[in-house]
Formats: C-alpha cells, sequence, structure tokens
C-alpha cells in the first residue's frame, strides 16, 4: 500500500457538495430507494442499502428521514423508477469526467447533461470513451478525527484495501481518509472498517483514475464550473475526473 495520497487534487472535492443539504439528501433518498428496490430491506442481507444507511447518517440525515425512504420504497409508493445511467465525456484540456445518474426521466438527464458539457468546453463521448483511463475500485471516506493515519492505514491493510489516501482539511471542513480497495473486496473491506470506526462519511464504488491530466490555471477555472454544474444536478450522484492542478494553481483559485 501507498502512504500520503499522490491523488489528493483527483478526485472533485466534496465541501461544497455537502453544503446543499437538501440535494444531498434527494440524492441519499435516491440511493435508498434503488438499493431497497433491489434487493429488499434488509440491510444485512443487501450491502448497497447497507452501504447507502451509513452513508446517509454520516451527513446527518435523520433516521426517521431514511427510514421513511426504506418503507416507501418497499411499498413502492412515490411512483418513480430509478434507473442508473452513466455519461462519459472530456473537460477543458483534456481532462477525463464519468458522471454516474440515478434517474427517473433518462432523456432530461441527457440533455441537462450534455447541455452542461457543451456550454463549459467540454464534450460528451461514447459509453467508454473515457472509463477506460480509469480502474474500478471501492472507496470508503472517514473523517480523520476517528484515528489517526497509522491507526487507519494498518487496520486497512488487515482488512485487504490496496491503499490509504489522506486529505488536509479545508476551511470548516475535516480532514478525510480514504481507503481504497478491489471493487470486488469492497463489502468485506468496508465491513472491517465500520467495525472498528463506525460509519463512514461515505462508501461506494467509484471510479479511480489510472493517469492524471494536468491542467492549465484558465483550464481549472472552467472545469471546475463545469464539475460544480454537473454535481448540482438532483439526478447526479457521483462525478469521477482524472485532473491534476498543481498547489500555486490551486491556491490562486481559492485565494
Amino acid at each position: 500500500m501507498a502512504g500520503h495520497s499522490q491523488f489528493k487534487n483527483i478526485m472533485y472535492r466534496k465541501g461544497a457538495q455537502d453544503a446543499k443539504r437538501a440535494k444531498l439528501f434527494t440524492k441519499l433518498n435516491r440511493e435508498i430507494t434503488v438499493a431497497v428496490r433491489e434487493s429488499g430491506t434488509d440491510p444485512e442481507s443487501n450491502p448497497r442499502l447497507r452501504a447507502a444507511i451509513a452513508t446517509a447518517r454520516a451527513n446527518n440525515m435523520p433516521n426517521t428521514n431514511i427510514d421513511r425512504a426504506v418503507k416507501k420504497a418497499a411499498g413502492g409508493e412515490g411512483g418513480d423508477n430509478f434507473e442508473e445511467v452513466r455519461y462519459e465525456g472530456y473537460g477543458p484540456g483534456g481532462v477525463a469526467i464519468i458522471v454516474e445518474a440515478l434517474t427517473d426521466n433518462r432523456n432530461r438527464t441527457a440533455s441537462e447533461v450534455r447541455s452542461s458539457f457543451s456550454k463549459l468546453g467540454g464534450s460528451l463521448g461514447e459509453t467508454n470513451s473515457a472509463s477506460v483511463m480509469f480502474e474500478r475500485v471501492g472507496r470508503i471516506v472517514f473523517n480523520d478525527s476517528v484515528a489517526d493515519y497509522e491507526a487507519m492505514f494498518e487496520t486497512a491493510a488487515e482488512a485487504g484495501a490496496t491503499d490509504v489516501e489522506q486529505a488536509a482539511g479545508q476551511e470548516d471542513e475535516p480532514g478525510t481518509y480514504e481507503v481504497i480497495c478491489a471493487a470486488d473486496d469492497f463489502s468485506s473491506v468496508r465491513d472491517s472498517l465500520v467495525g472498528q470506526f463506525g460509519d463512514p462519511r461515505e462508501a461506494r464504488l467509484g471510479w479511480r483514475p489510472l493517469s492524471t491530466q494536468p491542467v492549465t490555471e484558465d483550464q481549472a477555472q472552467t472545469l471546475l464550473k463545469l464539475l460544480d454544474v454537473l454535481e448540482d444536478s438532483d439526478d447526479v450522484q457521483q462525478v469521477s475526473s482524472n485532473f491534476e492542478i498543481s498547489e500555486d494553481i490551486m491556491q490562486r483559485l481559492t485565494a
């Protein structure tokens, strides 16, 4: 396993998204709904639901909201039939972007995503046009207050993880540990870490770039706007990219 993260700039920052409480709860509700309709209401036998509930709790979603979402999904209430869709494309500077969504209207979501790319210097591509530049992995994210780095590293290694990436906090956002594991090992690694450190801030399958794409300051400004717009959509659950912004450019952008 590697030491401290060499990928701290790659996965798009979550602070702004987490602050949008209502939108975040909408996304969490959708994930719970799909998980229940896919494999039932028992978290012990439904790993996807277990992960969705853990993420909801870590993001301060009230238990009453979680229970209501599970019951509505189990009873077929609401009439929403969400389907998982994935869009791939390229942003400013040739940066590869993968957009994962849960939608009840594929045409609407596709139109919104395509418009976002075209308005902000990007282009939507065919399926697998960008994902060939990534690997599918499990990602379990904890606030760094749960343990020191060595304890997290040792526990993750024993559980079968392949990497632990540490990122410093920004402003009022806490620092994080992001544990990376093979997709096939996701459930077992997550459960081992939950047993030791409690519910994670986030736990899901995701995309990790095989290589990074440096961007200039002008490209970075437009790219971050594009990622903001994509993540602001209620339909979009996760955005992954392979951009790399140098420390001096990042400091100027956040000054």
